[in-house]
């Protein structure tokens, strides 16, 4: 075997040895051998016979030898020289191993290793083979075979070896490798099939001429390998782009139909409608938007990762499409809550103002109501012309009878004034059914001054037949004068008990039941002018009686009569107790009220301070290094969990706060949070602390890509807290020099130091924002020391693809490269359009440069 690899080498040198141990005792073959393998010049041969020119060459051969790394034990010239056959082949195995072996190198291993990996990855397709060494994994031949099948499979067809039949499979691949692949018989069959286990020095120079035969389809193999490694990398980072912008136009195209429905602050005419609308926002804010705000949060996340690959990979930064930029969606965001903002309270309101307009309207056709029946048939009784035909004690009795309407109808402006200011407030308060309400109002106010008008026409004319008339029976007019009032008061009192009321607070109803209690404190004394005014009738009555008057048992002065007032009376005492029922249970409601107020402040008073002190930990959490960056990491996302399972207690609170609403409370003296403080509390929580989680996330990224140390990491960041004096996060200009120096950055005041610290400035804070994070400076500190691919060693790899050439064709892609990123190449490679080009050869210095944004794709 030994014998063989050597005159593989010699014979480019036009000589060959017959038998090692004598044809190298000399010295002159074994230093042309060494100039063959190694392409240098030795140092000139002796050329005498005598022992000493001998010995000296040899010892030029071993020096050479020494000088490449290589150590010799226990071998000497004189041995060689003296054909010392342990000796000679000892010394030809190190030059194999050296020259042969020592310079393979397959994924950072060397030597045997890196060759046996080499074998192992060349035959894995191929069944029944299972290179696990170099002695007995080969006995049965079909790993040679499946060594030149790989590489050139016309020169054997596999599919027909049998791994029964060694020797056939043996000879085989030995014929072939002398025949076209100019590899010398360095093995005997016979010899492999017949020893339990093969010589793994000899295997191994076998193996290693296979090696350096195919040596140049390993280039491009290896070409090929960084070549996609690159694209794999482009097209993760062009999906992590597509991702991102079909995201954020779904969140901007949200938005955009959001704002105008929350803009919308068109009122509605009924309680039910603005209630509805209360409904669809509480859907909003609980249902609708905390998946969108967890959108919103995923994409800057999103964004931020896909800006740390692209660092991480040399590649440019990804600019979104016009309109897309995170800062673009935190604008329109905006934009939203600004919408959003108010516009709970604008439907609150909206509730109590229709809640006041109703109640303003059931007061208004109440008292309408109340009135016009009063003045049901009043203008044609006062244009009655029966003074003209009434004897002297009729028309004493229509002048009567007629102030006593005079002092009925003064008692009644009162609630004529109050229907008009009624009227008044539903327009200034923009009631819907206003016109109808107006026309109302204009009719009762119309037909008050013509009643007016018609009573002083009335009078005029009583006045002037007033000589022609006597006094009539005083106690007539008394019980008329006593009974209108009395009667007047009672109606009023019928419509108080009656009238309808809306309170917000234990107080206001309190304040209702203290009138209410002090009305009743009058009914003894009204109840003595009752019995006062029903004694009058009685004189009346005996009068009549006693003196046989031609009007017994009526009263020319008022329609009012006893039972009338009894009947009112007795109308009013039934009024009293359901009253009194309508307070307490009013009571009863502002208890319940109060008792919601209670359990909404309570727990918003806990979880308000909760989401405060959670806020501030987070924070310090960010800026501490406890241990590595993996338990930061661990340590967030327990933290992370114990915050999303207090979302019951939100739940709940929310509860709480839909009861308070449709109890229309609207106030709330036992906390200062609202609902609306909560929420967004707990929205800037779940979103800081996910922030957070990204941050340490990419560090990590940034960590592992770049090599950095856990030590190195811990220092990065203990610097970067030194100067970060607020806490913010970030540093300012001057703070970041005086970090970069505190490091050991040297950064003068002079012009040239400006100059430097502006060059740095550019790379952490590309956008001119005037603060850097501590993204930014881990990547400063990290990326000149990056082992990363660059432009050129692609270009370089698809050199050795191309064979040389300076431009590639379709097929060499589709042969080198695996289907789909063959074919990525060739949708974006442009024409090649140099002095050698050949019809379709593509460019792919161009597309190399453009893969780190070096020019467009």
């Amino acid at each position: 075997t030994f014998t063989a690899w050597c005159n593989s080498h010699l014979r480019k040198a036009g000589t060959q040895i017959e038998n090692i141990e004598e044809d190298f005792r000399d010295g002159l073959k074994l230093m042309l051998l060494l100039e063959v393998i190694s392409g240098e010049r030795l140092a000139k041969p002796e050329r005498g016979k005598m022992r000493v020119h001998k010995i000296s060459n040899v010892n030029k051969a071993l020096d050479f030898i020494a000088s490449k790394g290589v150590k010799l034990v226990s071998i000497g010239a004189e041995e060689i020289v003296d054909g010392n056959v342990k000796m000679t082949l000892g010394m030809i195995w190190t030059i194999i191993l050296r020259f042969a072996i020592q310079d393979i190198s397959v994924e950072e291993t060397s030597a045997k290793e890196g060759l046996l990996l080499w074998c192992q990855r060349k035959t894995a397709p191929y069944k029944n083979v299972n290179i696990q060494n170099f002695h007995i994994s080969w006995k049965d031949g079909l790993g040679f075979c499946a060594l030149i099948h790989r590489h050139r499979p016309e020169l054997i067809d596999y599919g027909k070896l049998r791994k029964d039949d060694p020797l056939t499979n043996l000879n085989t691949a030995f014929d072939v490798a002398e025949k076209y692949l100019d590899i010398p018989k360095m093995l005997d069959a016979e010899d492999i099939v017949g020893t339990a286990r093969p010589d793994e020095k000899a295997i191994m120079t076998y193996v290693s001429s296979f090696y350096h035969a195919f040596s140049g389809a390993q280039k491009a193999e290896t070409a090929a390998n960084r070549i996609c490694k690159v694209l794999a990398v482009n097209q993760e980072n062009e999906q992590l782009m597509e991702d991102y912008e079909k995201l954020a136009s779904d969140l901007l195209e949200w938005i955009r139909r959001t704002i105008p429905w929350l803009e919308n602050r068109a009122p509605e005419n009924t309680m039910q409608a603005m209630q509805l609308k209360l409904e669809d926002f509480r859907d909003y804010r609980r249902l609708h938007k905390p998946p969108k705000v967890q959108e919103k949060c995923q994409l800057e996340i999103n964004f931020n990762t896909l800006q740390t690959k692209l660092r991480l990979s040399n590649r440019p930064a990804f600019m979104p499409s016009e309109g897309k930029m995170v800062s673009d969606i935190n604008n329109a965001w905006g934009g939203l809550e600004q919408a959003e903002k108010g516009y709970e309270e604008w439907l609150l309101n909206e509730i109590r103002r229709l809640e006041r307009l109703d109640h303003l309207a059931e007061k208004f056709r109440q008292k309408a109501s109340i009135h016009e029946s009063w003045t049901d048939g009043k203008e044609a009784m006062l244009q009655q012309k029966d003074y003209e035909t009434a004897t002297l004690s009729e028309i004493k009795a229509l002048l009567k009878k007629h102030e006593a309407f005079e002092s009925d109808l003064a008692a009644h402006q009162d609630r004529v004034e109050q229907i008009a200011a009624i009227a008044q407030e539903l327009n200034e308060l923009d009631y819907y059914d206003s016109p109808s309400v107006n026309a109302r109002c204009q009719k009762i106010c119309d037909q008050w001054d013509n009643l007016g008008a018609l009573t002083q026409k009335r009078r005029e004319a009583l006045e002037r037949t007033e000589k022609l008339l006597e006094t009539i029976d005083q106690l007539y007019l008394e019980y008329a004068k006593r009974a209108a009032p009395f009667n007047n008061w009672m109606e009023g009192a019928m419509e108080d008990l009656q009238d309808t009321f809306i309170v917000h607070t234990i107080e206001e109803i309190q304040g209702l039941t203290t009138a209410h209690e002090q009305f009743k404190a009058t009914l003894p004394d009204a109840d003595k002018e009752r019995q006062a005014i029903l004694g009058i009738h009685n004189e009346v009555s005996k009068i009549v009686q006693t003196y046989h008057v031609n009007m017994a048992g009526t009263n020319p002065y008022t329609t009012i009569t006893p039972q009338e007032i009894n009947g009112k009376w007795e109308h009013v005492r039934q009024l009293v107790p359901r009253r009194d029922q309508a307070l307490m249970e009013e009571h009863a409601r502002q208890q319940q009220n109060e008792r919601l107020r209670k359990q909404f402040g309570a727990q918003a008073n806990v979880i308000g301070p909760w989401i405060q002190t959670k806020m501030e930990e987070i924070g310090r959490i960010s800026i501490e290094m406890h241990g590595t960056l993996e338990d930061q990491l661990n340590h967030l996302r327990q933290y992370e969990k114990s915050i999303v399972n207090y979302k019951p207690k939100i739940d709940q609170l929310e509860g709480d706060h839909q009861l308070i609403q449709e109890a229309l409370i609207f106030d709330n003296k036992h906390t200062n949070y609202t609902m609306e403080h909560i929420r967004v509390g707990w929205e800037q929580l779940l979103t800081t602390i996910a922030r957070t989680i990204n941050e340490v996330e990419n560090q990590i990224l940034t960590r592992d890509a770049k090599g950095i140390s856990q030590e190195q990491m811990n220092e990065f960041r203990a610097s970067f807290n030194h100067f970060d004096r607020d806490h913010s996060g970030t540093l300012g200009p001057e703070e970041f020099k005086a970090c970069l120096i505190s490091l050991g950055y040297d950064i003068g005041n002079d012009a040239q130091g400006e100059a430097e610290f502006a060059r740095i400035m550019s790379i952490v804070d590309p956008n001119r924002l005037g603060v850097v994070t501590f993204q930014a400076f881990i990547d400063f500190m990290s990326r000149e020391t990056a082992d990363t691919d660059t432009a050129d060693q692609v270009m370089a790899s698809f050199k050795i693809l191309a064979g040389d050439k300076n431009y590639i064709t379709v097929d060499e892609l589709r042969r080198e490269l695996p289907p789909d990123q063959a074919e990525y190449c060739i949708a974006r490679m442009a024409p090649y359009t140099g002095r050698d080009a050949v019809p379709g050869a593509l460019d792919y210095m161009s597309f190399s440069t453009a893969l780190y944004g070096e020019s467009d794709l």
